[in-house]
């Protein structure tokens, strides 16, 4: 490869980088989320901040422009891919979890964005009309990968809650090719700027119409099954009204995030799925 070529690639995998961490910037800073970090507040997490959540994001960049490189070198979805991938994103959560001194903030985008990231470099090697579902796709094929060298960990969260209640979590949600986001998640951001809604309203909009839909594990975790009722019961009420652009949209999410501080049902895995959204939104847009 010459220095040309070498320099074109790395701006590429650069490039894909910055709209992984943009896209989890205009996550956590889209406002209102009910229960969620966002401009108002810390939600119900009493350990996070909207300036944490942002240098976590940041310090991820290099995690993501690394696994886009390892795509391009590879050229194919493989076990040497996947496994290169699975030592990137363990590296990359290390240094996020020395930038929030030990705090989870990003380990679930990390999965599912990371993926997202190695199958569109992989994707834009065949075709320049990059599509979201060829990349939700490919990703799927990366992820019914298994990474032989994950080391012995304690039990995940996720991992107890797919035992106790038999929720999928976002390895599933990934090894069949993100279904949440491409049935929900991008319809509905579609549907709501086909409306005329603002840019706000339609994020707002995806991501319920995600939380109607989704068995978010962090739920299950923190609140069980009556949290996720009523999470999912609350989200398509709000979007039955019209959604947040309407006024009784916007009460209707009043009352659906009060109703989940009081449960401390915070959405986090939804939260992962419309960064993951936005980021397939704008790279289908190029």
């Amino acid at each position: 490869m010459n220095a040309f070529v070498q320099n074109q690639t790395r701006h590429y995998c650069s490039f894909l980088a910055e709209c992984a961490v943009d896209a989890l910037m205009d996550e956590v800073n889209l406002t209102p989320k009910p229960a969620l970090v966002d401009r108002r507040g810390n939600g119900a997490h009493h350990d996070l901040t909207l300036e944490l959540m942002e240098r976590s994001a940041q310090s991820l960049k290099p995690m993501f422009e690394a696994m886009a490189l390892a795509a391009l070198e590879q050229g194919t979805v493989s076990q040497r891919l996947r496994e290169a991938i699975g030592q990137i994103g363990r590296d990359g959560e290390a240094v996020m979890l020395t930038e929030t001194q030990g705090v989870n903030t990003h380990r679930g985008a990390i999965w599912a964005l990371g993926l997202l990231v190695t199958a569109t470099a992989l994707n834009s090697q065949k075709t320049r009309n990059i599509k979201a579902s060829e990349i939700c796709q490919i990703a799927a094929e990366i992820a019914c990968l298994e990474d032989r060298f994950i080391p012995e960990q304690t039990e995940s969260h996720g991992q107890f809650v797919q035992k106790k209640y038999g929720a999928g979590g976002a390895k599933l949600q990934a090894q069949q090719g993100f279904p949440v986001i491409m049935h929900f998640g991008l319809p509905q951001l579609r549907a709501s700027r086909a409306q005329y809604h603002p840019e706000v309203a339609a994020r707002v909009d995806s991501l319920l119409a995600m939380m109607a839909t989704l068995k978010d594990t962090c739920v299950l975790y923190r609140s069980g099954e009556l949290g996720l009722k009523r999470m999912q019961k609350g989200a398509k009420y709000v979007l039955e009204l019209g959604g947040y652009a309407t006024d009784t949209g916007k009460r209707a999410l009043q009352f659906l995030e009060i109703d989940l501080m009081r449960l401390n049902a915070s959405p986090g895995g939804v939260a992962d799925l419309l960064a993951a959204t936005l980021f397939l939104d704008r790279v289908e847009q190029l």
